[in-house]
């Protein structure tokens, strides 16, 4: 009985161990993905590696999109060449880095959707810094402050946001104009209509031509159409708030928005972007 009770626990020693080490074979096993998960991932960080800007440098130039009808920030002269202030901007900012620049003229109320398309490399034209915006893309810092004005006929009975309950007026599409007024509900309600034109170049033809009692506008467009034709238009003091500008990045080029906020600064500090705001504005408005 003893030799057979001596086998007996000699058998269960025996397979306990055989247990522990399938056990700890197991662990091992175990552990693989996550020791092969931990050698993947510098690869995958490698494949997200930010290389917006050694990509632009390789390919020598930068695509700017742009509203080509939003004087003067950028827009189409008597030659149909497209020139303005941001156009003067971004030429200037492509030689601080050594590459060239072209321009491609895209439909506003997409312009988000070109740049995280790959469609152009920056939206440059009078952009305004939104929170809206700020959810889909990147902006360099503020270069300009802008208000949103109200514009009528320089005869017209309008003369405050008030007067403007049961009148039609007029906005751009997907403007930040737009987004102020439709924010302002309770003066929106008292309007007749409002009514969303392609460019602020349809909307003031209608409004000279009595189509349209107001315009909501950017100032620096407003401004600079008023001053062509100074007897058939009026600014309000009432205004919609006021803006920043800034040049729209995708959130994945961060690297190419720091070489062109570098060159931006260094037009700040050598003066350049102050000749070419008294070239379109009479006046050094950039933003320091």
């Amino acid at each position: 009985m003893k030799k057979g009770f001596k086998l007996f626990l000699t058998l269960l020693l025996v397979l306990a161990l055989a247990l522990t080490g399938c056990s700890g074979s197991q662990d091992n096993a175990q552990q693989q993905p996550g020791q092969q998960e931990e050698q993947q991932q510098p690869a995958e960080e490698a494949t997200s590696e930010d290389t917006s800007w050694e990509d632009i440098k390789a390919r020598g130039y930068y695509i700017v999109g742009l509203d080509d009808s939003f004087p003067p920030m950028g827009y189409r002269d008597e030659k149909n060449e497209i020139v303005g202030f941001d156009i003067d901007m971004a030429k200037e900012a492509a030689k601080k880095m050594g590459i060239e620049v072209r321009f491609q003229p895209v439909v506003w109320t997409n312009a988000t959707m070109e740049l995280n398309n790959k469609n152009v490399d920056v939206i440059w034209n009078g952009m305004t810094i939104t929170e809206e915006r700020i959810q889909k893309i990147n902006f360099s810092k503020p270069y300009l402050a802008n208000r949103l004005i109200i514009i009528t006929q320089s005869d017209s009975a309008i003369n405050s946001k008030a007067d403007l309950a049961g009148k039609k007026v007029a906005v751009q599409a997907g403007s930040s104009a737009a987004e102020a007024v439709k924010a302002d509900a309770e003066t929106l309600a008292t309007f007749g209509e409002l009514v969303e034109f392609g460019t602020y170049t349809e909307a003031l033809m209608d409004v000279n031509a009595g189509r349209m009692d107001a315009v909501i506008i950017d100032e620096v467009v407003g401004r600079y159409y008023i001053a062509k034709e100074p007897d058939l238009y009026k600014v309000l003091d009432d205004h919609f708030g006021a803006e920043e500008y800034g040049v729209g990045f995708r959130k994945s080029d961060a690297a190419f928005q720091a070489e062109l906020q570098k060159a931006l600064d260094a037009m700040n500090e050598d003066g350049t972007a102050k000749a070419i705001s008294e070239k379109w504005f009479g006046a050094d408005i950039v933003l320091k």
